[in-house]
């Protein structure tokens, strides 16, 4: 395993850096607009709701990883609750779908803003081609070696928080601090599922979990990043919600959702802070891309060495890693030319909290006193997280049906698969305790 994974290769900056980096990419860019959509007038506190659940998750995780760091993050949490089960095994590849869901969210996002920068048609069939090429230069950077992808996060989180952080201090400041976005509906239910989105853009920060064992001290430096990186995001969202607030009617967010900030940059900044507003979200979508890919072509890898999923070269030369690599891509690929941003985020948001709370309740049920966690909080996190899930699917299932019954199904299929193989491959007792 020393030549798949390098201790030590990623600092507490870079880890920072990375959870920001995934988080940033996809929660201001691809769903602010969405989250307005449902939230209504009150979307910026959406963001501090969903930071907020986000919290009670991320306490399973920070007790999880200083217990156990590992370059497997999630599926080492499943695995420790469940044991090698279709349980564990279902869950986990839920989680690693959900990440490249959120890449291709990522990538239409990318696609979408560049072409806003030559007055394209955001419906364009360019979309989704811009999409993919950025994919292909994050496969390019991550086959590169981990080090590079430190590099890269640290480089691009500095430049896109303080341009962003930037745009929200100049948009409120052009406004006179005048909120626009007022009118519409103010229902429970609309805020409570829009909270499914927030949390989507807090997600990140599993991706400092699932490089766990690359970190540098990791049994410290693994919940101090997810917390500074939560913590760094709040700040910025808020920033920018409040700025898109101040500048654009609801009317005018709800119906630019897929580019809601380079459509309020103009009214506040002009045209030049039009071009810079694309040009962050090329940075910000570009390294966040970068740092997914990394983190769930690691953990797909991991859970093929713990033989909970099954893996097969397809004749390709190299280690596991690099075909899981290759195999992230071309899903979140696929993604990206089939599925709208709108039902990507959906998908993505219905796989990331049942697998979130599939976790909670193992942890809670086989763990919490081995590690120290307090039970109330583990509980809390659960009834957060049905509660949401169930606003959100009650809304989608009102105004886009097919999407519910895309995830049910999805969910169905995915432990059917895992059921079936572990079935006719039983994992052996020790066959993961070298990790």
């Amino acid at each position: 395993m020393t030549k798949d994974y390098v201790e030590n290769s990623i600092t507490l900056p870079g880890a920072v850096a990375m959870g920001t980096g995934v988080m940033i990419g996809a929660g201001i860019f691809a769903l602010t607009g969405q989250i307005a959509e449902l939230a209504g007038p009150l979307f910026p506190l959406s963001f501090i709701a969903g930071a907020v659940v986000t919290a009670f998750s991320a306490y399973t995780y920070v007790k999880m990883s200083n217990a156990f760091p590992s370059a497997g993050g999630i599926g080492m949490i499943l695995k420790k609750a469940y044991g090698p089960t279709t349980v564990a095994a279902g869950a986990a590849l839920l989680m690693a779908l959900s990440m490249v869901i959120s890449e291709s969210l990522v990538a239409r996002t990318f696609g979408t803003y560049t072409l806003q920068a030559f007055g394209g048609d955001p419906d364009s069939v360019l979309v989704p081609l811009l999409g993919i090429g950025l994919i292909v230069f994050a496969y390019l950077l991550n086959a590169s070696g981990t080090r590079s992808v430190g590099l890269w996060s640290i480089v691009m989180a500095v430049l896109k928080v303080g341009g962003i952080a930037s745009f929200g201090a100049a948009g409120l400041w052009a406004s006179g601090i005048s909120f626009e976005a007022t009118g519409g509906e103010l229902g429970v239910g609309g805020f409570v599922a829009s909270v499914a989105l927030s949390i989507l853009a807090f997600k990140g920060f599993t991706t400092i979990t699932n490089s766990g064992a690359e970190i540098t001290e990791p049994h410290r430096n693994v919940g101090r990043a997810i917390v500074w990186s939560i913590a760094v995001c709040v700040v910025v969202y808020l920033l920018v919600a409040f700025a898109v607030g101040s500048n654009l009617p609801l009317d005018r967010i709800v119906a630019a959702k897929d580019y809601a900030l380079a459509e309020a940059a103009q009214p506040a900044l002009g045209q030049t802070g039009f071009y810079l507003t694309v040009a962050l979200a090329l940075v910000a979508t570009a390294s966040g891309l970068v740092a997914s890919v990394f983190a769930v072509s690691r953990m797909l890898a991991m859970l093929s060495d713990m033989k909970m999923i099954p893996h097969s070269h397809f004749g390709m030369p190299g280690r596991i890693k690099d075909h899981t690599l290759v195999y992230t891509v071309v899903v979140a690929a696929f993604l990206t030319v089939f599925f709208d941003l709108s039902r990507i985020a959906s998908l993505g948001a219905f796989f990331y909290l049942v697998m979130v709370m599939i976790i909670h309740f193992g942890v809670f049920r086989h763990l919490r006193e081995e590690i120290g966690a307090k039970g109330w909080v583990l509980l809390t996190a659960i009834a957060l997280d049905a509660s949401v899930l169930a606003a959100f699917t009650g809304m989608k299932w009102q105004s886009d049906p097919l999407i519910v019954v895309t995830g049910i199904v999805g969910m169905a299929l995915v432990f059917l698969f895992v059921g079936i193989f572990l079935a006719r491959n039983p994992v052996r007792e020790r066959a993961h305790e070298q990790h």
